[in-house]
């Protein structure tokens, strides 16, 4: 079991935030992650573009952001032991931009709900400890991303 919260800030909470929730869910079984606590804000660019500017001195927005309490999968506490001591593991939070959803989903000719599930398998992947030098496909981390879109099913909403 794991605890997955989602915040807002500067928009509207979406409908569809229980379905998020049972999808990064799925996303984290799939990763036979446990007993995770997980806080995801789904936010605006210019929320996004603060957020950037202030921890990475980056002063534009970006698709997501992740800030985990790992730097290497080798650093993942043991979950048996999580489990035996009924506690959780604080992985860190995720922030999606959904203006960057509908661009990106735009740019690369997908639908917004595919787009917000690639972003949320993208932020699990990065506070499990991995990450990426470009945006290659073929680098490992994307790959992985790409082959677990593919292989979980669920949807979040429908167009």
């Amino acid at each position: 079991m794991n605890r997955i919260e989602v915040h807002c800030e500067e928009v509207d909470p979406p409908s569809w935030i229980s379905a998020a929730i049972a999808y990064v869910e799925g996303v984290l079984s799939k990763l036979e992650l446990d007993q995770w606590e997980v806080s995801i804000i789904l936010c605006t660019n210019k929320y996004m573009k603060d957020i950037n500017n202030a921890y990475r001195g980056k002063n534009e927005p970006t698709d997501v952001l992740s800030f985990p309490q790992v730097a290497s999968p080798d650093e993942l506490p043991d979950i048996a032991q999580l489990k035996k001591e009924n506690n959780f593991f604080l992985a860190g939070d995720i922030l999606i931009s959904l203006d960057g959803v509908q661009e990106n989903a735009s740019f690369f000719k997908v639908s917004p709900e595919e787009e917000l599930r690639r972003l949320l398998i993208h932020g699990i992947l990065h506070l499990s400890g991995m990450d990426h030098e470009s945006n290659d496909l073929t680098e490992p981390m994307l790959a992985k991303q790409e082959s677990l879109l593919q292989a979980i099913k669920e949807r979040i909403y429908t167009i």
